[in-house]
């Protein structure tokens, strides 16, 4: 099957619109959704990481900016983050990984995504406490490197850390986190680019129905929203994609 053929499944164009909606709503992109999708669908790996940080783009905006309207963004949880995740991300985005790694790091972030859809990560801790500077210089780093690497926003990564840590509520690692996914895949667009990487035009055919589904995602989210039963069945989805990922690496 050719990729307008893969783009065309109808099954394709039903889930993500979904995938984009409950990332949104907690102020993810939804790049390890639409990764863990076009794995299972078979995409090429020259298809897979472009088109996942110019969705992740996309759908982080739109969500950062309802979160940002709600005032709950917070400067001081952000910017000790993207000093280093921006750098990194863009190292991560210029350097290339053979299939066989990329089919492991990309499944063991999806781990991550599973773990916080069925809320093992997002429990709010009672009191929160002040951000520990070196300690988020040394996360971001770290996470803005595998962003790049794999084409994620990072965002998976990011809101246990803060959720965890007591450094944030809810909608505070909502707001930060989109802007952190939004920052850090353009970053990892960038360094695919000068490293002589294409944009597929093809993935320009998603913007549509990805859009739909992170706009009302974002504004439902950023107000008051939970579906447990939304979040279980892509839970489920990444989870198939995670096996396959490491059946076929």
């Amino acid at each position: 099957m050719t990729i307008i053929d893969l783009l065309n499944t109808p099954l394709l164009l039903l889930l993500l619109p979904i995938i984009a909606f409950l990332y949104a709503s907690v102020g993810h992109g939804g790049a390890s959704g639409y990764l863990a999708l076009m794995s299972i669908f078979a995409f090429p790996m020259t298809f897979m990481k472009p088109t996942a940080l110019i969705l992740n783009v996309l759908v982080s905006g739109v969500s950062f900016y309802f979160y940002f309207r709600e005032k709950k963004f917070k400067w001081n949880l952000f910017y000790p983050f993207a000093i280093t995740s921006i750098p990194f991300s863009f190292l991560g985005g210029y350097l290339s990984v053979s299939a066989y790694y990329y089919k492991i790091i990309l499944a063991t972030a999806l781990i991550f995504a599973v773990l916080r859809l069925v809320g093992v990560f997002g429990k709010e801790k009672g009191a929160l406490k002040p951000i520990n500077i070196p300690v988020a210089l040394t996360i971001g780093a770290v996470i803005g490197f595998l962003s790049g690497l794999i084409g994620i926003g990072g965002g998976i990564v990011l809101s246990p850390v803060l959720l965890l840590l007591g450094w944030a509520n809810m909608k505070q690692t909502a707001a930060v986190s989109a802007l952190f996914i939004f920052v850090n895949s353009i970053s990892g667009i960038s360094g695919f680019l000068i490293k002589g990487g294409v944009l597929p035009s093809a993935s320009l055919l998603l913007i549509g129905v990805v859009f739909t589904g992170g706009f009302l995602g974002a504004y439902y989210g950023a107000k008051k929203f939970n579906s447990l039963i939304l979040r279980n069945v892509l839970a489920v989805v990444l989870g198939i994609a995670i096996f396959k990922l490491y059946m076929t690496a």
